[in-house]
């Protein structure tokens, strides 16, 4: 008698979460050639990753297969990692081999890497998972999955190997969490932000992790009933426990990350002092004057001053601007920058302004804006007075043009370390040879591992009014306007009137 076929329950209408958490999903689903992970300790992303290193493995050529290699530095790691994928690999019903032990014999000095494989006879292909590093990698193509990459001696070299295997289109997995700043993982991630090298970079931290469900997970795994408030008492042990460490462990943030961000001899290095400063103070009370007097005075300072620096511009030139929005406690800064044709970004003049009213700051932004050649983009302070300046010039010069901003701290870690790379690598020139500007921009510093400027103010040296990094946020916004703001001037064009408006004439 033949056997029935099994019937499968329908499971879709009941409360089971999926598999792999969102962040686990964000990592998996990235299919970048080279991608990087700094996270929290124990948050799963090397289980997900012998996920997708199944399918891979037990993929055929044609759909994307290809051997796996798994390298850890020690063989606990090693052996957790190898007993997951064997879990996926019956989880996924994919016929496979039992784990089989061996040592790594292709070099004489590696053949003490005792090595754990996983072979899929309908691919050809295997997951092999090694317990340290091994000295070369030659001859080998696949994926390579470099797990807690900050620990592992020789990373430098490690990495050159491995991104070797891209050139046949193989593909590097780099997890880690952090150990220290001056780590070749920290600079690889560091690399990565500034463009200097291609990739991806994902980032959870432990509470992210919880705030995706890790906890729930626990729960779920423990038969532990979910509360908020058992999970804000797990969060505090887990805090607890690391104790002085939990920055680094679990808050992705490397450890030593403090001082000046920008070096004096770099800020030195890109300045010019044919590059002016232009700074408008107005006295206490100006704001009271009449609206014509203050619109004629005004008028007359930019005739004087800022329309000649205008005019000196080359007409076909593409230009770009960065403001940063102060009213009283702190200044204005508009810093333009000119993209020359070799790509390098200039700085004509800098434009500070000091208790200058609102409607007087918008007379100001409106000459230059409209003076700049071939103005790309503008990305203008949205925070706080500034959202109603920055609203005005998107809908007055259109939002392809003008991007409203609002630095956050993960603004600041995603746009920062490009400036520092445009710096070091003579992208971005002819600051203005100026002390103000100089103290503003060494002013930032690494905060929880993420270059911005610090509450604290400080004192200018050319009018002795407050300073807070103003120059260091403007520009930054001026050069995040010329890397993500290229869509060009916006020509408006009228319609034809409707056949209905007609009609209605005269009624």
């Amino acid at each position: 008698m033949s056997q029935l076929a099994p019937v499968l329950p329908d499971t879709s209408a009941l409360d089971i979460p999926a598999v792999l958490m969102p962040y686990q999903q964000r990592w998996v689903a990235d299919t970048s050639p080279l991608k990087v992970i700094e996270k929290s300790r124990r948050t799963g992303i090397t289980w997900a990753e012998a996920s997708d290193d199944v399918l891979t493995a037990a993929s055929s050529a044609p759909a994307g297969g290809m051997n796996v290699y798994y390298i850890a530095y020690n063989q606990d790691m090693t052996v957790e990692y190898i007993q997951a994928c064997a879990m996926w690999a019956r989880a996924f019903n994919y016929a496979a081999s039992e784990i089989e032990e061996g040592f790594w014999e292709e070099d004489e000095d590696d053949k003490h890497i005792k090595t754990y494989t996983i072979k899929f006879p309908d691919s050809g292909f295997r997951v092999v998972a090694l317990s340290s590093r091994p000295s070369n990698l030659r001859g080998r193509q696949g994926i390579i999955v470099i797990d807690e990459a900050a620990f592992h001696e020789q990373l430098d070299e490690l990495l050159k190997a491995a991104l070797a295997m891209l050139i046949w289109g193989g593909k590097v997995r780099v997890i880690s969490t952090h150990d220290g700043d001056d780590n070749p993982f920290n600079t690889l991630i560091g690399d990565i932000r500034a463009g200097r090298q291609g990739g991806s970079v994902h980032r959870i931290t432990f509470q992210e992790a919880v705030s995706e469900g890790l906890f729930h997970r626990v729960c779920l795994r423990t038969g532990k009933e979910w509360s908020e408030a058992s999970e804000q008492a797990w969060m505090a042990s887990v805090y607890k426990f690391y104790g002085a460490g939990a920055s680094e462990e679990l808050d992705c943030v490397p450890a030593n990350g403090g001082g000046a961000w920008l070096s004096r001899a770099l800020i030195e290095s890109r300045m010019s002092a044919g590059t002016p400063v232009l700074r408008l103070t107005c006295p206490e009370g100006y704001e009271l004057k009449p609206d014509d007097v203050r619109w004629s005075e005004t008028q007359d300072w930019l005739d004087e001053h800022l329309k000649p620096l205008l005019e000196a511009l080359p007409a076909d030139t593409r230009s770009f601007l960065g403001r940063d929005f102060g009213r009283s406690g702190d200044l204005s800064v508009d810093y333009p920058l000119l993209q020359e044709k070799n790509l390098v970004r200039r700085v004509p003049f800098v434009l500070e302004l000091r208790n200058v009213p609102f409607k007087q700051q918008e007379q100001i932004a409106w000459y230059l804006m409209d003076g700049l050649p071939n103005l790309m983009g503008a990305a203008l302070d949205a925070r706080g007075n500034g959202s109603y300046l920055a609203e005005y010039a998107m809908q007055r010069y259109g939002s392809s043009r003008v991007k409203q901003v609002m630095p956050t701290e993960n603004w600041y870690r995603e746009h920062m370390p490009p400036v520092k790379a445009a710096l070091e690598d003579g992208n971005l020139v002819d600051l203005p040879k100026d002390e103000d500007t100089l103290d503003d921009l060494r002013a930032v510093q690494v905060v929880n591992g993420v270059p911005r400027v610090p509450e604290q103010r400080s004192k200018a040296k050319s009018d002795r009014g407050k300073r807070h990094g103003d120059s260091a946020i403007a520009l930054a916004l001026a050069y995040f306007a010329s890397r993500e703001i290229n869509k060009g001037p916006v020509k408006a064009s009228s319609r034809r009137r409707r056949q209905a408006a007609r009609m209605l004439e005269d009624y």
